[in-house]
């Protein structure tokens, strides 16, 4: 078990099993480090809100306003480098992928009908947002105008 001549496939290998359990669903590095960014400036919110469609990350009920921090792999980022796509059993990854980013639409449009404003950030910008303390500033300026003041109800930052 576990050698190179091993006949299984390497999605159903233990290693691969351990690999695949250690990535979380909440309370990612991107996801804490945003949520502190605003939590340092006053703003109050509600962490992975079961009640809504889609378990937003972070619930703004004064803004009304949901925060949705996509990892670009899970969520397939298009035109991103980090939404690559495993080689092996692709029928099962296309199939995963597609059906994410079909339960992602339709859990925002179930929001969006409830009167929330919602705001989807990838996993790339907010990486990049902590390397460099300008970008860091001029995104959260951005979501912070749109969740106090605009009209729209639906904002993607990537």
């Amino acid at each position: 078990m576990g050698t190179l001549k091993d006949k299984r496939s390497p999605e159903t290998t233990p290693e691969r099993s351990s690999i695949m359990a250690k990535i979380r669903a909440k309370d990612t590095k991107i996801e804490v480090f945003f949520r502190k960014e605003l939590f340092h400036r006053g703003y109050r919110y509600r962490k992975n809100v079961k009640r809504l469609p889609g378990t937003p990350d972070l619930y703004f009920k004064r803004f009304k306003t949901v925060i949705f921090i996509n990892g670009c792999f899970w969520h397939h980022h298009t035109r991103c480098r980090l939404a690559t796509s495993p080689k092996t059993n692709s029928d099962f990854w296309i199939a995963k992928f597609a059906a994410n980013v079909s339960r992602d639409e339709a859990n925002i449009d179930k929001l969006r009908q409830m009167g929330l404003k919602v705001i989807v950030l990838w996993e790339c910008l907010v990486k990049s947002m902590m390397k460099d303390e300008k970008l860091k500033e001029q995104i959260i300026s951005e979501v912070l105008d749109f969740m106090i003041d605009s009209k729209e109800d639906y904002l993607i930052l990537e």
